[in-house]
């Protein structure tokens, strides 16, 4: 299970129900969104298929989630070689590269040590590396992206000439402790999700769609905390919408926007958890910025299988899942 608090949290606790829980209303709101409906209802009903596409939140509804190295500060300023090499990983780290990794471990079952080399050397990313030495502790999570993803840090970080390892760490509470006292230097983060948490203040979100705001309102949380942070890559693992390929390409959509302008009748059946109606950034965030309605809501489960089952044997329209999930690597 994931340890990272997502913005549907507590999406680890949501209900895993097959039934359908009927209409859950819409606001009929069409501010930022296109609305107006081109499609009859029956043109948008789900189509069926194995393969699944998440639709492009062009509106950035979601908080901006990109995979960004957290180092503790003592660490980084005593070895200037460590920021440029994790740096380096960002500038080639890419969302298709997550999920394809993911799916390389989960879907192929390779090995995370496997998929890491891998990656590292088709990439290209140690050549050239400023050169560094001491030993480096990288902390992984104890799910799949976390650990290949701390692979991939140790692995370059020891091409830069470092003595570096990978140690598994507990959630997020316990792991940021430890990079702040420097029992492990380094660790894999997620942009929004680790600014929001530093925020002291629970009811001032600061975190938004935009990578660049949310480095910057990020930075003086970070100096606060004893850390530092490296670039964002452009690799992302954020809530996201997916229907069938099948569907897309029988409406010819490919974004949110054109989702609402194809379907915007209320005929689009909605899965994913049971908090999914109240959550701003699931249905009230598709009804009030894009201005799409829905038929009704599926209460299902928080971006996993019963989700990924529905959208695929078109029980629904479009569901919630992550956006590096390995589900959604292409055939």
């Amino acid at each position: 299970m994931r340890t990272r608090i997502r913005v549907l949290a507590p999406l680890a606790m949501a209900v895993a129900l097959t039934a359908a829980c009927g209409e859950s209303g819409s606001s009929g709101s069409d501010e930022g969104g296109s609305g107006g409906g081109t499609a009859s209802g029956e043109a948008c009903v789900p189509i069926e298929g194995d393969q699944l596409v998440v639709l492009e939140d062009d509106m950035e509804l979601q908080n901006a989630d990109n995979v960004i190295p957290a180092v503790n500060a003592a660490t980084a300023a005593s070895n200037p070689a460590l920021l440029p090499a994790l740096d380096a990983i960002s500038a080639a780290l890419t969302t298709d590269d997550l999920i394809a990794l993911n799916a390389a471990v989960d879907v192929e079952r390779q090995s995370a040590d496997e998929v890491a080399a891998g990656w590292v050397e088709e990439s290209g990313v140690t050549e050239g590396l400023e050169q560094g030495s001491g030993a480096i502790v990288v902390g992984g999570g104890n799910f799949t992206e976390s650990t290949v993803l701390a692979t991939i840090y140790a692995d370059v970080l020891t091409a830069a000439g470092f003595d570096a390892s990978v140690q598994e760490v507990g959630n997020r509470e316990l792991y940021l402790q430890a990079l702040k006292s420097g029992q492990i230097q380094v660790f894999p983060e997620y942009l929004s999700t680790v600014t929001e948490f530093l925020e002291d203040d629970e009811n001032s979100e600061i975190a938004s769609g935009d990578v660049d705001a949310t480095v910057a309102a990020l930075q003086p949380l970070a100096e606060a905390n004893g850390l530092v942070f490296g670039e964002p890559s452009e690799a992302a693992d954020q809530n996201a919408f997916a229907v069938t390929t099948a569907f897309a390409d029988e409406l010819g959509v490919s974004t949110l926007s054109e989702l609402a302008d194809a379907c915007g009748d209320g005929s689009l059946i909605l899965g994913g958890p049971a908090e999914c109606p109240e959550r701003p950034f699931c249905q009230p965030g598709l009804e009030e910025t894009y201005g799409l309605e829905f038929d009704s809501f599926r209460e299902l489960d928080a971006g996993g299988p019963l989700t990924k089952a529905a959208i695929q044997q078109g029980e629904i329209s479009v569901g919630l899942v992550f956006s590096s999930d390995g589900a959604l690597a292409q055939d």
